[in-house]
């Protein structure tokens, strides 16, 4: 396994539609690790393909918390089939958008059905955090990060702060592709 670069926004990478990943092969399996240990090493509860620059509709999750074991999701081709009319508010932060935080809201549970590590067809009924950062990685699938559902105001700070951020080179809180931080 291996760590993989992760995109900073603004990038119009970020922005592109994932397309749909047509069958679960070992390249696959082996992105999905790498993408876990990025996620993990960088440190964060989730990741998109996009966000380490391939355009495929594969997320990885991990919600549990510090103090119990790990409980990772790969998901291939995620889609949201069900929605509450109830919504939660959280304050998201997102790998790409390292630093910053927002207040989002979103349906209070979800029901997904994606693909898994082996292929296999699953559904998954989700609710707090873990339906929250579903949405947010299909989200990043879709072209969409958290900043487009907050104000233009606040959008447009975050996006000149890391524009700046980029060209003075510091970025704080990114992992760099080297297992050395």
């Amino acid at each position: 396994m291996s760590l993989l670069p992760i995109i900073v926004a603004p990038d119009p990478r970020l922005k592109k539609i994932a397309t749909p990943v047509k069958q679960v092969d070992d390249a696959v399996r082996r992105l999905m690790e790498d993408m876990l240990e990025t996620m993990y090493q960088a440190p964060g509860i989730g990741l998109a393909a996009p966000q380490v620059g391939v355009s495929k509709r594969i997320i990885v999750l991990d919600v549990s918390r510090d103090e119990e074991p790990a409980a990772p999701y790969r998901m291939v081709n995620p889609e949201v089939t069900a929605a509450s009319d109830d919504v939660t508010v959280y304050e998201e932060g997102c790998l790409s958008l390292p630093s910053h935080y927002s207040e989002v809201e979103r349906p209070s549970w979800i029901t997904v059905s994606y693909l898994d590590e082996t292929g296999m067809s699953r559904t998954l009924e989700a609710e707090g955090m873990l339906a929250t950062c579903i949405q947010h990685e299909i989200d990043h699938l879709d072209g969409v990060l958290f900043v487009d559902h907050i104000s233009r105001v606040k959008r447009s700070m975050i996006l000149r702060k890391l524009t700046k951020a980029k060209k003075t080179g510091c970025l704080p809180d990114v992992p760099s592709p080297t297992p050395a931080l």
